[in-house]
């Protein structure tokens, strides 16, 4: 008798164990968000940081997360986004999402942003988020893109800073006259001159068409894209930019502009560490917006953006919204962003008052009314990227070249977009 009631209590406090396991196990799972993404060793030890501060303040979320390189990233995410998706994934913004909404394995998350009034913190970055009136995900990062200067240049060449489009081709002849180039630029990897054509484009048409452009939706042959090479025209008929540009890497470039054998840049911020490396201090290198082409048109800016999403076939969506939101908030993207080196997006954010490439980015971003668009390979699909970017190379080698070029990339458009 006693030996039974012995194994009626075993048996009793096995089941009551099991079932305490598989609460916890329960509880285990309700509470851990699985995160895939993809960084670089500086911004993998900030996110690991965010991570540990999202946990403590979250005690009962578990964040597992997992490393990718870049390049394999690109091909895993197409897979785990069908099968065995993670609760959360790194991506990035504007027409590099596009594909993943429209196949509805991106969850619109626009409940986080009205909850959280991100639609105002994260406002420059809200165009690009944004599909069918909806948001996406949450950006976390960007850096500008704009013009990089030698001031000792212009000081020889007795010329201001200019804001306008005619201002800086006036100042193109007098460095021309002092056999300076006014422009230099490296176009044998192609995007280099995809940088310049973007501002041309956003500066003469706006961010709507250029988005347009982008997703196929107007021609390569109308009247606003011949605007836009009409401008372009005026830099590259007089010889204004640097004669082999397709021999040089954009590294190359920025040896013209360090020595002083170049005047301006059209470049993103991350040339920075370059310049000054080669000697070039905060007392020689300036930092200017691309000039106003057309007043009438809102200005936008290129500033390539980082993101976040909730995959569709995630199974913690609740608590993955919950990191969303922490991670779109101030602390958050001050501190991953001070170890990037790059610009939070949250407009109450802080950055590195001592750099002020860094200062001159945030305030141009977080003001910019007209939109961020992604760079010209982020924003059209990958084979019309290479396909325009050739063209734009063309183009600066070849000028009178422009209508046989303008239709080659309608053609394609036709084509590409089908």
């Amino acid at each position: 008798m006693k030996r039974k009631r012995e194994e009626t209590m075993r048996s009793m406090l096995s089941v009551s164990i099991s079932a305490i396991a598989l609460i916890a196990a329960s509880a285990s799972v309700a509470g851990t968000v699985k995160y895939y993404g993809d960084f670089d060793p500086a911004p993998l030890a900030a996110m690991q940081e965010i991570i540990a501060d999202f946990e403590a303040a979250n005690p009962d979320i578990k964040v597992e997360f997992q490393n990718f390189d870049h390049e394999g990233y690109k091909t895993s995410i197409r897979n785990f986004l069908s099968a065995d998706a993670p609760d959360l994934a790194n991506w990035y913004a504007g027409n590099r999402m596009a594909p993943f909404v429209n196949s509805g394995q991106f969850m619109d998350v626009s409940d986080v942003w009205e909850e959280h009034g991100l639609k105002d913190a994260l406002a420059s970055a809200l165009p690009s988020m944004t599909i069918d009136g909806k948001q996406w995900g949450v950006p976390y990062t960007y850096y500008q893109w704009g013009i990089y200067y030698n001031k000792e240049a212009y000081a020889a060449a007795g010329v201001e800073v200019p804001e306008t489009w005619d201002q800086f081709i006036e100042n193109c002849a007098a460095f021309k006259e002092a056999g300076v180039d006014c422009v230099t630029t490296g176009t044998k990897a192609l995007w280099p001159g995809a940088g310049i054509f973007d501002y041309l484009n956003m500066r003469t048409n706006g961010y709507e068409f250029h988005m347009a452009l982008a997703n196929g939706e107007v021609a390569w042959t109308s009247d606003e894209v011949k605007a836009t090479f009409a401008e372009w025209a005026k830099l590259v008929e007089p010889g204004y930019i640097t004669q082999n540009h397709a021999a040089l890497d954009w590294q190359d470039a920025a040896a013209l502009l360090v020595q002083g054998k170049a005047a301006n840049y059209v470049m993103g911020n991350f040339a920075v560490a370059v310049f000054k490396e080669g000697g070039m201090t905060d007392e020689t290198l300036g930092f200017l917006p691309f000039p106003t082409i057309n007043p009438d048109v809102p200005r936008a800016e290129e500033a390539p953006t980082d993101t976040v999403h909730i995959p569709s076939g995630a199974s913690n969506v609740e608590d993955a919204k919950k990191f969303l939101a922490y991670l779109a908030g101030a602390d958050a993207q001050t501190k991953i962003n001070a170890a990037m080196g790059q610009l939070p997006i949250n407009k109450d954010a802080s950055v590195n008052e001592d750099d002020p490439f860094i200062v001159a980015g945030f305030e141009l971003l977080s003001t910019t009314p007209g939109g961020i668009a992604q760079f010209f390979d982020r924003d059209a699909p990958a084979e019309m990227a290479k396909m325009g970017m050739e063209g734009f190379q063309e183009f600066m080698v070849k000028p009178e070249r422009v209508d046989q070029i303008l239709e080659r990339l309608e053609k394609a458009r036709g084509r590409i977009y089908k």
